[in-house]
């Protein structure tokens, strides 16, 4: 099993229980800057494609309150680089520091996750 083939299997249990139960059993503030950094890695992406994304993997949108924030932290980390490109558009991409951050985090969610689910 991959990776990926763990991740979208996940999410869908997530968004069941979250219709059947609501947000409370599912908080995914925790997952939220391994998400980013992961969406990163397929393409460098605004705030608002971001959210969107992100939303379209949880269910749930996160605020610009939540978003910013957390974008702000990996950029400080080094994890992530913004590029200004119109003058007012902030695409935020992965830097090497980041890609490695995301390997060891994708080995640590896989190592955590693997065989939870059946």
């Amino acid at each position: 099993m991959t990776l990926g083939t763990i991740y979208i299997y996940r999410v869908s249990d997530i968004r069941y229980c979250m219709r059947r139960f609501g947000p409370e059993c599912c908080d995914m503030r925790g997952m939220l800057g391994f998400l980013i950094l992961f969406l990163l890695s397929k393409q460098p992406l605004h705030g608002q494609a971001l959210a969107d994304q992100i939303a379209n993997r949880r269910g749930e949108k996160p605020s610009p309150g939540t978003i910013y924030p957390a974008l702000k932290n990996l950029r400080e980390a080094g994890f992530i680089r913004e590029e200004n490109k119109d003058g007012k558009t902030i695409v935020y991409s992965l830097t090497p520091r980041g890609e490695g951050a995301l390997k060891i985090a994708k080995r640590r969610f896989t190592r955590t996750f693997l065989g939870v689910y059946p």
